[in-house]
């Protein structure tokens, strides 16, 4: 308990006052299901917080060691985990296989790769940290599915849940057990443990005679196979020879298993996270090997750079413009996180910065305009002229030179972009300016747009200059 009351201390002192209030009291009181996977979104929504804060409690609470961060490759289209790591480093680049979903789920950091928290045992030991001791349903709630799985209420959910299961069974190492079934609809077998599934189809006219079925589950993770009877009586025998628990359900393949766990809801995703400065700042060489490449299917990437930047150190002296430049990336770094970006580096006296929509993006750029139009004004020059090009597209996370970066033709059409922009300017490309967020944001200024060619791209690019 001191340990905990001394880390949740140093967790008041490090994250927005509200925020980590509402993390230390899901340490103190929050159930065992609640503490097993805290999706952030869900939780800043059930308290009325904002995202980034409580995004940004939660790292600094993992950081401190009262949380651990999970980084699970879910299927996108029954939300169960195909993987769960501690890392993204643990992500591997090639397809996971969903047995349940009879679906090959390629990991993408948008859509694929799900960041959830769990509280530490050293902090709080909870039930999801003893697995082999949750019942039935716990298990599939707090380890099978994803924290994007939006379970029904409890009333609800054991209505539909006994709807939904046709019989289930706990098995031990070595276990074997036989369940007598009578099936009038399709059905599907599954372990969550190992993954595996059955499918059991029926056809032709029903029977009074019993059918015999045979189901082993063994250590190869995910083995789906399937089975045609006719509608009647079924014996199945379910033979466990892992070395583990195994927990396997007969479902109804009909609408209460839909309605069962056929709800959704917004969750922390990698792209967003790693788009995030408390991240970047906080894990700055944990994240990718070297080696690892990484899919985003969208990302937008900011590139500032300042006009006439080599005449400013000659005019004003070396220290004198070193501060100024200092005195910038400040400016532009607060305005990024702001608008829940990040850095990503700076080059020179450039900046290269990825946001999870093209709206915060373009929100950034016309704060930064403003706010360097205020500098210079304070100081009674033009001395520092931004110009900035934004892109969103897909593209590859990477590590380069020790730290998380992005390559890709959508990051080379944002820096090109960022090249054509004259002083003081701010130009995007169609894909940021049609955004229905960008559309409101632009509604009331001028918008000009020409086709250019930009450097190193082959095909024209239709590039918005906005006033």
């Amino acid at each position: 308990m001191q340990d905990q009351d001394a880390l949740i201390d140093g967790l008041s002192r490090s994250a927005e006052p509200a925020a980590a209030a509402a993390v230390a009291q899901l340490i103190r009181t929050g159930s065992d299901a609640e503490l097993a996977a805290v999706n952030a979104l869900a939780f800043a929504a059930e308290r009325g917080l904002p995202e980034e804060a409580v995004i940004g409690a939660l790292l600094h609470a993992a950081r401190l060691g009262l949380f651990e961060m999970i980084w699970n490759v879910v299927c996108p289209s029954c939300g169960g985990i195909l993987d769960a790591n501690a890392t993204l480093k643990e992500v591997r680049q090639d397809a996971y296989h969903c047995a349940f979903c009879a679906l090959d789920a390629e990991p993408t950091l948008d859509d694929t790769v799900e960041v959830s928290f769990r509280v530490s045992p050293r902090v709080r030991r909870v039930s999801v940290h003893d697995p082999d001791g949750l019942a039935f349903w716990d298990y599939h709630r707090q380890v099978f599915f994803g924290s994007a799985v939006d379970f029904p209420d409890a009333a609800a959910f054991a209505g539909l849940a006994g709807r939904a299961l046709i019989e289930s069974a706990e098995l031990g190492a070595g276990e074997r057990i036989i369940l007598a079934l009578r099936l009038s609809e399709p059905a599907i077998v599954l372990d969550p443990v190992t993954h595996a599934t059955h499918t059991i189809g029926l056809d032709g006219e029903p029977t009074d005679e019993r059918q015999e079925l045979t189901l082993v589950f063994s250590d190869r993770r995910g083995c789906a196979t399937g089975s045609v009877l006719r509608p009647g009586p079924v014996r199945l025998t379910l033979d466990n020879r892992t070395a583990a628990r195994v927990l396997p359900g007969v479902f109804s393949a009909g609408e209460a298993l839909q309605a069962l766990i056929g709800g959704r809801r917004p969750f922390l995703s990698a792209k967003r996270l790693l788009s995030i400065q408390t991240f970047r700042d906080l894990y700055r060489t944990d994240t990718l090997e070297i080696d690892q490449r990484l899919k985003v299917t969208n990302l937008t990437f900011l590139f500032t750079d300042l006009k006439g930047s080599t005449a400013l150190y000659e005019r004003v002296g070396d220290l004198v413009a070193y501060d100024l430049v200092r005195a910038h990336f400040r400016i532009l770094n607060e305005i990024v996180a702001v608008r829940s970006g990040a850095v990503v580096k700076t080059i020179g006296d450039a900046v290269m910065a990825t946001f999870p929509t093209p709206d915060r993006a373009l929100a950034a750029a016309l704060a930064m305009r403003e706010a360097m139009d205020r500098f210079n004004a304070e100081r009674g020059t033009d001395e520092l002229i931004l110009k900035i090009g934004i892109h969103e597209g897909p593209c590859l996370a990477v590590n380069s030179n020790d730290r998380q970066d992005y390559f890709g033709q959508s990051v080379n059409i944002a820096a090109r972009v960022q090249e054509l922009a004259g002083s003081d300017a701010v130009f995007a490309t169609e894909p940021v300016v049609r955004h229905a967020g960008s559309a409101r944001l632009l509604s009331t200024r001028r918008v000009h747009s020409e086709r250019r060619s930009l450097r190193g791209v082959g095909e024209g690019v239709t590039v918005y200059e906005i006033a």
